[in-house]
């Protein structure tokens, strides 16, 4: 999370790097990210929550001669249940994450569904979760979640990078039979998130699509970042080939930057639409977010010859420009996309969760909390998480934002 020192000059932020050279698996960067140091019981409790009777083994190994962790997911016996994304979501919602962890576990699935959608020619929404949305795939996607935000990267303004995927070669057994490698959902993936690639002399599948997914919805394809490494963790894969270690590094450490010094650049990304289906604006939104971008949002106009109009605005990195055009022109009825570059500048932002309601039907809510430099605050509640705990306690959704604000109040002293 990002630090400001006390003379309120420089602030200390995460970094992290992540090595897929070797390969990427969703069990297989858990394995890092608790090797680096993320809380073995807080991701144990998380992937537990999800009620579904999976659970995560954590146990050290070797990997190509080196000392590495090893995070198997056991799952009941008996077939997975095909789900929809709609289904993946609500059981996200119901795991015990913090507000950003949840956030990035959505983000991670309808990364997924997008990109299985477009391999099938359908919805995202009418995706049959089987392969990705097996109960590993879910222990994976919460479990990395709950680690992530433990070790403060899915909060303030981390700087996380990724090496190139290395893909493999050859084919993989799927559900529909024998696949290339790569498969069609990490090249899309990878497409839409501009995510490197790379071969290699590899052989057989070495990044998943949940692997892909979930740094997709995490980093930006780059080198190492500048900073003072603090850990190192390594995750090994289920095999051991002979030829090279089968492993997930990653690397974290903080990095030093000037708090009045803009974060960095921002690409503003927008596209004016006055003939579009007022009804299609909310999967237009979660389609652009699901390709990457920071936030979107739509603003009222009078277009041309007196029609009313919207123009669609997405903020996102420059990596991921041409994701996010093609997905406006494949969601909308425009036949043009402009771009910009703008700088921005963030607050160090925290997030925690509050409880609130009797025993035995306690909500869990996210709030967010922003700090200025004059120490002033601005605190955020999750909505999602408000509206779900309204709906649970029976009570009006301003009932519940006055008792989470007296119970943070309370708490934060």
């Amino acid at each position: 999370m990002s630090r400001r020192s006390s003379n309120g000059h420089a602030v200390a932020e995460r970094a992290c790097w992540i090595d897929a050279t070797s390969g990427l698996a969703g069990d297989m960067l858990m394995a890092a990210l608790l090797d680096v140091g993320a809380d073995q019981e807080r991701v144990a409790a998380a992937v537990a929550s999800l009620g579904l009777g999976v659970a995560v083994r954590v146990e050290p190994g070797r990997r190509g001669g080196f000392r590495c962790l090893r995070a198997q997911v056991g799952v009941p016996a008996g077939p997975p249940a095909h789900r929809h994304l709609d289904d993946v979501l609500a059981l996200v919602e119901s795991a015990e994450l913090d507000a950003d962890a949840r956030s990035y576990a959505r983000r991670v699935f309808e990364v997924l569904a997008h990109a299985e959608g477009g391999v099938h020619g359908i919805d995202p929404t009418a995706v049959h979760f089987h392969e990705v949305g097996a109960l590993d795939a879910l222990a994976d996607v919460v479990g990395c979640a709950a680690a992530l935000d433990d070790l403060g990267l899915l909060s303030g303004d981390p700087v996380v990078t990724t090496s190139p995927l290395a893909t493999g070669s050859g084919t993989v057994r799927a559900e529909h039979g024998r696949l290339p490698v790569p498969t069609p959902a990490v090249l899309g993936i990878a497409a839409r998130a501009g995510l490197s690639l790379t071969r290699g002399d590899l052989e057989g599948e070495r990044t998943t699509p949940t692997g892909a997914a979930l740094v997709a919805a995490l980093a930006r394809p780059g080198a190492f970042p500048a900073m003072t490494v603090r850990g190192v963790g390594i995750g090994g894969g289920s095999r051991d080939p002979a030829d090279r270690p089968n492993i997930t590094r990653v690397v974290v450490g903080t990095v030093q930057e000037t708090v009045r010094r803009p974060s960095g650049d921002v690409l503003v990304v927008e596209a004016t639409i006055d003939d579009l289906d007022p009804q299609l604006w909310p999967s237009v939104l979660t389609a652009v977010r699901a390709a990457g971008a920071w936030d979107c949002w739509t603003s009222s106009i009078t277009a041309r010859h007196g029609r009313p109009g919207q123009v669609l605005t997405a903020l996102c990195d420059e990596g991921l420009r041409e994701a996010i055009v093609d997905t406006v022109f494949h969601h909308t009825t425009t036949v043009g996309v402009r771009w910009s570059s703008w700088q921005r500048t963030t607050l160090p932002r925290r997030s925690v969760t509050v409880a609130i309601g009797p025993e035995g039907r306690r909500q869990h809510i996210g709030v967010k909390v922003s700090e200025a430099g004059d120490g002033s605050r601005t605190v955020k509640p999750e909505h999602s998480d408000v509206e779900s705990a309204a709906r649970a306690l029976e009570l009006p959704v301003r009932v519940v934002v006055d008792q989470l604000m007296a119970e943070f109040r309370r708490r934060d002293g």
